[in-house]
């Protein structure tokens, strides 16, 4: 359908003016197809036909189900739309008489009533057992808690029992079926509502303030996952991604302590770290083992061992970062971090200092 509107208004026609050749449509129908497969093979993306976790799984046996019942009734329609269609076509010698008037049929009339209730009772009770499987399930011993802070437009993400302050980027350790450990996000806004949504792995959980919601996801398999805020929050709503690495438990523990240590402190970036404490960074931003106590933007302890930056919506290189720090709007327009109009000997100062905290 995107492409098909695309072709619409490409050809500058209405959907209820000239009609499209039929070799057109075909060939968009073609094209929709295949980004459908696309997605529906896609490994790496935000699609919900390749679950990696237990709610995700349930999502999807659920979607399936949905979407084969859909399927037997658009085929069940299609086919008497068809049939009808060349039964009672326009014939030679065809006179136009009226057909004969049927008055009422009880047993149509019970088909179209008592068919379409059973089948909202089936789709009900299967999405009510869904809900109820994953709100009810018991919470391990084990399970990793991270609290999950919602912003304008970016995500905070705390790890309590763990001394931990990161932000954009999530890291959790991957749940091995036999021994599930899954990680329970505590979430909550700091300003508007959003919705957290990593399609792989679980459902879409509100984020709205003055109100905490609970979730649990437990990927089993080593990676990145990635989702995206799903409610409208503002102007840079779609950057406002979703990146949550699944390490092995090895891996986390290193991450764990790594993100625990004070952050570098390069005598060859001295200069930018004046730079930075003198300006009204630190107003905004934690670098820890600084004056910089600011709680109204990312904390920047370890942004140097973070593959992205502006919330996952830009790589992060030294020409990204310098580029961000310049004007956020650049990549954000909207955000709400001001344009800092640093001098060039500044910037780049404070470019460089940002480069060592790993």
């Amino acid at each position: 359908m995107f492409f098909s509107l695309q072709l619409i208004a490409s050809r500058g026609l209405s959907p209820h003016a000239d009609w499209l050749p039929a070799s057109e449509w075909v060939r968009y129908a073609a094209q929709n197809l295949i980004c459908l497969l696309a997605l529906h093979f896609n490994q790496t993306g935000t699609s919900m036909f390749a679950p990696q976790a237990t709610s995700s799984r349930s999502i999807f046996g659920l979607s399936m189900l949905v979407l084969s019942i859909c399927a037997v009734i658009f085929l069940i329609v299609s086919s008497l739309l068809l049939y009808t269609l060349i039964r009672y076509r326009h014939r030679r010698g065809f006179t136009q008489r009226e057909p004969a008037q049927i008055y009422g049929s009880t047993q149509v009339e019970l088909s179209w009533t008592v068919i379409p209730i059973l089948i909202v009772i089936v789709l009900f009770l299967a999405t009510a057992r869904v809900i109820f499987v994953t709100e009810t399930a018991a919470k391990p011993s084990n399970a990793l808690d991270v609290v999950v802070i919602g912003h304008q437009y970016w995500w905070e993400y705390r790890y309590p029992k763990l001394g931990v302050v990161t932000a954009n980027e999530l890291h959790i350790p991957v749940s091995d079926p036999t021994h599930p450990a899954p990680t329970y996000l505590t979430m909550s806004s700091a300003d508007t509502d959003h919705s957290f949504w990593v399609p792989r792995l679980a459902g879409k959980m509100d984020v709205i303030p003055n109100k905490v919601n609970t979730m649990w996801i437990d990927p089993d398999k080593p990676g990145l996952y990635l989702g995206q805020c799903g409610q409208y929050c503002g102007t840079q709503h779609a950057k406002m991604l979703i990146r949550i690495y699944a390490d092995s438990p090895t891996d986390f523990a290193a991450w764990i302590a790594q993100q625990r240590q004070t952050a570098a402190q390069n005598p060859a970036a001295a200069n930018g770290r004046a730079v930075f404490e003198s300006n009204a960074c630190v107003n905004c931003h934690t670098v820890s083992g600084t004056s910089a106590r600011g709680t109204f933007g990312p904390d920047l302890s370890h942004v140097a061992s973070r593959a992205t930056i502006a919330s996952g919506a830009v790589p992060n290189t030294p020409q990204n970062l310098r580029a961000f720090i310049d004007d956020p709007a650049h990549f954000k327009p909207g955000a709400l971090m001001p344009a800092m109009r640093l001098n060039a000997r500044d910037l780049d100062a404070v470019t460089q200092y940002l480069t060592t905290l790993h």
